[in-house]
């Protein structure tokens, strides 16, 4: 009777050992899932910030180049602006002294002193 004894007692324990392996093995299975849910939220945590901080980089990119160009723009027009009144200075002198130059060279006409030199009214009657 001990040999039956001795057997039922090993199969009791077998049936133990495997019922607590597959306890084990689910209990295993389970953290696995929560480890694998838990790493996928993570990663498409950090993708959408990755995006967010890609489209705003990309945003203050796009703005700061259209602030440069509009920069730019209005540096262009500004000394286009200053370009435009030098030439018209160096333009004016350069007629006055043509003019100058001519008149003293007796080679203006009437009409070309006359902007120069005013005539003077001889006539008293005021």
């Amino acid at each position: 009777m001990a040999s039956h004894d001795q057997s039922y007692k090993a199969g009791r324990a077998e049936g133990r050992a495997r019922e607590k392996g597959e306890q084990t093995k689910e209990s295993i299975k389970e953290k696995g899932e929560a480890a694998k849910q838990k790493t996928s939220e993570t990663a498409e945590a950090i993708k959408d910030k990755t995006t967010g901080a890609a489209q705003s980089t990309g945003q203050k990119s796009k703005e700061t180049s259209e602030s440069a160009r509009e920069k730019a723009e209005e540096g262009k027009e500004r000394s286009g602006g200053i370009l435009q009144q030098t030439g018209e200075k160096v333009k004016n002198m350069a007629q006055g002294a043509t003019d100058a130059v001519r008149h003293n060279f007796g080679l203006a006409d009437a009409d070309d002193d006359e902007h120069i030199y005013p005539p003077t009214r001889k006539d008293t009657n005021y």
